[in-house]
């Protein structure tokens, strides 16, 4: 697929694989959750612009690469992709922090807006969506709409997993929107589910349904 990264490297891998096992508990799923956000980090940042400064280490003078620019903004779509969110901060704690509240209709998998709260200057900030999983791709598709409102332009998608279904419908939406997940699975079924997926990321990260 176009414009999808998958992070194949061995750790986010075994990682994720306990992540899908019915009997991880909830507090082991946030631990896993927030490690392999942090892996997921380094591939999903690999292009933030640097320059260079000079710098005086214990034995000489030398050029050494710094971030430029101004901070980037992490915005999570609620409620799940706030797990996604601790383990970036513990990378990049510097970064602005944004949060788009959407739930998904039952009946129609329409996503609905109920909160939108971002930074200001978006248009001169690389933006990174934070959300989980990506199934229907409806509530991503509408969060980066709204970020566009908002005059953001540089944005990428990172989610843990995504379906084929949700990859194609976000990227009829927005195609230049690159995705970086860990895995794309096999398909949705008729709840709109991830199979085989890992369950409602939410749930199991907090611990109630």
């Amino acid at each position: 697929m176009g414009n999808v990264t998958v992070v194949d490297h061995p750790l986010v891998q075994h990682k994720l694989s306990l992540m899908r096992r019915r009997d991880t508990d909830t507090a082991k799923f946030r631990v896993l959750l927030r490690e392999i956000s942090l892996l997921l980090g380094y591939e999903v940042t690999r292009d933030l612009a640097t320059e260079t400064r000079s710098i005086q280490t214990p034995l000489a003078e030398t050029g050494a690469p710094f971030l430029t620019g101004k901070k980037l903004v992490l915005i999570s779509i609620l409620r799940a992709g706030n797990g996604l969110l601790e383990g970036l901060l513990d990378l990049i704690p510097s970064a602005r922090v944004g949060h788009v509240g959407l739930y998904r209709d039952p009946e129609t998998l329409v996503a609905v807006e109920y909160y939108f709260k971002v930074p200001q200057d978006l248009g001169d900030r690389p933006v990174i969506v934070l959300d989980p999983m990506l199934a229907t791709g409806n509530s991503a598709a509408a969060a980066v709409s709204r970020l566009k409102e908002a005059k953001a332009r540089d944005i990428k998608m990172l989610c843990l997993l995504a379906a084929p279904e949700g990859i194609e419908a976000f990227h009829a939406a927005h195609p230049e929107v690159a995705v970086f997940t860990a895995a794309v699975d096999e398909r949705l079924d008729d709840h709109g589910y991830i199979v085989p997926g890992l369950g409602d990321a939410g749930d199991r990260l907090y611990g109630n349904k």
